[in-house]
């Protein structure tokens, strides 16, 4: 998410884990669900899938509410963009890898996106605004299919998942002060719960964490972004409806 801020919004403090997230315990959080098949991948039927009622439930790991010290009171409302770009092969997502240096959620892979500005129309246009200055995405070549439940983070962001199928032939320009990388993941991958781990950390202070991931080649997927994308999942048929 864009780190961008205004000189007269407050500056909170900059927060990151307090374990190794790539290193803790984990099992496979399958729960006995299959991956989702071909055919439910198909751009036709991502559209049908989310012009049509839906009857799902948000998959939220547990103790996700719980606020890093710093991050208590009324979330900051922020949107993402939730690319599907559609490739010969299928469909992938498009994710980012945040700079290091960043304020929020330093090296972390993440969907492009960032804080709701009041000039902003709506949570998908922030959504689109947010992808077109990190990555160069052109709103053009981006058909939104819908939205996702607001996803509240450990960070205080109240995060609204956009999905948008996305048209080959677009040319990313990355910003480099705020993206480190661009890069895809075959939506098969996703959608497939034998991909989907959930971890648990013990926390100094006694508390425990849950978490999933979703690692894909040298990139480990985690967090708010790997339980996004598992609520992806649910979203479009997964799981028990």
């Amino acid at each position: 998410m864009s780190d961008s801020s205004s000189s007269s919004r407050p500056r909170r403090p900059a927060v990151r884990p307090f374990f190794d997230p790539a290193a803790q315990p984990w099992v496979v959080a399958d729960d006995g669900l299959p991956p989702l098949p071909p055919e439910r991948l198909t751009e036709q039927a991502l559209r049908e899938r989310l012009a049509g009622p839906r009857s799902w439930s948000v998959q939220l790991p547990l103790n996700d509410d719980t606020r890093y010290p710093g991050r208590e009171g009324p979330p900051v409302l922020a949107a993402v963009l939730v690319p599907l770009v559609t490739r010969p092969d299928g469909v992938h997502v498009m994710l980012t890898q945040r700079a290091a240096h960043l304020h929020d959620h330093a090296g972390q892979i993440s969907f492009p996106g960032g804080r709701i500005e009041d000039t902003d129309a709506s949570p998908q246009a922030a959504a689109l605004r947010e992808a077109q200055e990190e990555t160069g995405l052109a709103p053009d070549y981006v058909e939104v299919l819908g939205s996702m439940p607001s996803y509240m983070t450990a960070t205080g962001f109240s995060i609204t998942p956009v999905v948008g199928l996305v048209q080959p032939g677009f040319t990313l320009a990355p910003d480099a002060f705020e993206v480190a990388e661009v890069f895809e993941v075959p939506l098969g991958f996703i959608v497939n719960p034998a991909n989907h781990r959930l971890h648990r950390a013990e926390l100094a202070d006694g508390r425990v964490r849950q978490y999933y991931s979703m690692p894909w080649q040298q990139y480990f997927i985690w967090g708010a972004t790997a339980a996004m994308l598992r609520n992806l999942y649910y979203l479009l048929g997964g799981g028990h409806e």
